[in-house]
């Protein structure tokens, strides 16, 4: 055995087409089993439902944009989120301007933006009464 069999020979398994193609095909599917199925972080945010699209060339995604505010009168902090199911996303199609609790989950790492271009997917939504209109005397 030559000098460069000995060096190789611990990898040589790796240099088979078929065997490598396994590997990370396995590899992707163990990956994306991994991002899809655990999420980083989860929570609710509430505020102004500000803007709702379908975006995206060849991926449709539904995309929002909340505006949070702590006090009428002081700039909010808007928050973007996307959207997967179809029901949740026919939920907030109708609730332009309208106050809103949104739980979400984080999935970060995610390989391409056809799941959504954000991190924070929308999984369910809450409609709360503003708190701004009048109330019969």
């Amino acid at each position: 055995m030559t000098w460069w069999e000995t060096i190789l020979f611990p990898v040589a398994w790796l240099w088979r087409p078929k065997l490598l193609f396994a590997l990370f095909f396995f590899g992707g599917a163990a990956y994306l089993l991994v991002i899809f199925n655990w999420s980083y972080s989860d929570g609710d945010r509430a505020g102004y439902l500000q803007k709702f699209s379908r975006k995206g060339w060849i991926c449709k995604t539904r995309e929002g944009e909340l505006a949070m505010t702590t006090v009428p009168g002081v700039a909010p902090l808007l928050w973007n989120f996307s959207v997967w199911d179809e029901a949740v996303g026919k939920q907030l199609d109708g609730q332009m301007g309208k106050r809103v609790v949104l739980h979400y989950k984080e999935f970060r790492y995610i390989p391409t933006t056809c799941f959504g271009e954000t991190t924070y997917f929308v999984d369910r939504v809450e409609v709360l009464d503003s708190p701004h209109e009048p109330t019969g005397r």
